[in-house]
């Protein structure tokens, strides 16, 4: 869709030429000028920053030796007590909050992440996080380093005070930002690559939300509802308005009776005006400012795919589930392929979970921790699957 109304000189002049891309229509002035390619150039020497800042965040709280496996081998061993057994789950964008990560000073690691995060983006992300102010806090390129780092910080809350939790853990999975959290978390990204990759990924997707403004809405709905008629009425509307983009779909599968839909301005004002026609139960804007996870999203999804390709990913030493599919990602070159895609593909969190807790009849569930800010995943899951929400805590940041 994105490519075939990109003839229009109007469309170029307001959205592509902010961007790094490959059209052949932008001049090499364009390319110089665009600030997503000097965010990439100035990010292209991925200096290791542990050899000047002398110290280094473990990434993997694991006993020593553990050691780097293909996923899918775990399931080949012999099957343990499932209550012994933990899965880890991390927080996406929109959890944020003035004044989280207070709780975790208290444990030396948690501080000196924050102190070698501090150093890698060049500001005090820990003064942020405590203090705000909540308008800045809440724009993408600083939610999400703040996100991911407070998720980190309480995993060393929780090595400190469950290790079993983490020596125990086979699994792991992140909500949209959450899943490069996780990934850190299995080993597959070191902590400062992972953070440098955060920052462009944050600025990216802010850039391309100011160069088109769209917006996301969470819909409730009931089993006779017509949320995908819903959409595609949207989007009509949205063309006949004029919009230079118009979208609508579902950008985040949450569980049976809600989704969060992501489009253009005008679309989501026509869902909220025609509830009733398509016998929606309820929809509440997202404190957003771009249409994640659409293809309004694509010049940010190139741009990190160009990040993660100088990067460096291993083979994760426990499962780790994609957000595009829902399925476990097979190793390295499998999550260099697959993690730029889910900047533009919707969140498959509710396919997710059934794939995660796929259980026989009558067999028991392992202790399910949701780290860092909020608890909004513990209530996704509870919807989901109530038996493995019974035995799920939250470790909040």
């Amino acid at each position: 869709m994105i490519r075939s109304i990109l003839k229009n000189s109007e469309i170029e002049k307001i959205f592509l030429r902010p961007f790094v891309t490959t059209s052949p229509v932008r001049s090499s002035q364009d390319s110089k000028d665009s600030p997503l390619k000097k965010l990439l150039d100035d990010s292209s020497s991925f200096q290791d920053v542990t050899k000047e800042y002398k110290q280094e965040w473990v990434t993997l709280p694991y006993p020593q030796g553990t050691k780097i496996r293909k996923q899918g081998e775990s399931f080949h061993k012999a099957k343990k007590d499932p209550r012994d057994a933990t899965i880890i789950l991390f927080p996406g964008q929109g959890t944020q909050y003035v004044g989280m990560a207070k709780d975790l000073l208290k444990f030396p690691l948690a501080k000196d992440l924050f102190e070698l995060a501090n150093y890698i983006l060049g500001y005090d992300l820990l003064n942020l996080c405590l203090h705000g102010p909540k308008d800045k806090l809440d724009q993408t390129k600083y939610s999400q380093p703040a996100i991911m780092v407070s998720s980190l910080a309480a995993i060393e809350r929780l090595k400190e005070e469950r290790p079993n939790a983490i020596i125990n853990c086979f699994g792991t999975a992140g909500f949209s930002l959450g899943e490069i959290t996780a990934l850190v978390f299995a080993g597959a990204l070191g902590f400062e690559r992972a953070l440098q990759l955060v920052r462009i990924r944050g600025e990216a997707m802010q850039i391309a939300s100011e160069a088109y403004k769209g917006g996301m809405a969470t819909v409730w709905y009931a089993p006779d509802s017509n949320l995908n008629t819903a959409c595609l009425k949207a989007k009509e509307w949205a063309v006949d308005k004029g919009d230079i983009m118009p979208e609508c779909k579902i950008a985040n599968y949450l569980h049976p009776s809600c989704k969060v839909i992501s489009g253009s301005e005008s679309a989501l004002d026509f869902l909220e005006k025609n509830l009733k026609e398509f016998k929606l139960k309820k929809i509440k804007r997202l404190p957003v400012s771009g249409a994640f996870h659409t293809d309004l999203m694509a010049p940010a999804m190139d741009t990190f795919r160009k990040a993660l390709n100088k990067s460096d990913i291993k083979d994760p030493v426990i499962t780790v589930y994609s957000n595009v599919d829902g399925k476990p990602y097979k190793n390295a070159e499998h999550i260099r392929r697959q993690l730029p895609k889910q900047i533009v593909k919707p969140v498959k969190w509710e396919q997710l979970l059934h794939v995660v807790y796929e259980r026989a009849p009558g067999t028991d569930f392992p202790r399910t921790f949701e780290v860092g800010p909020g608890t909004s995943l513990r209530a996704i899951l509870k919807q989901v699957n109530g038996k493995a929400h019974n035995e799920s805590f939250c470790i909040e940041a």
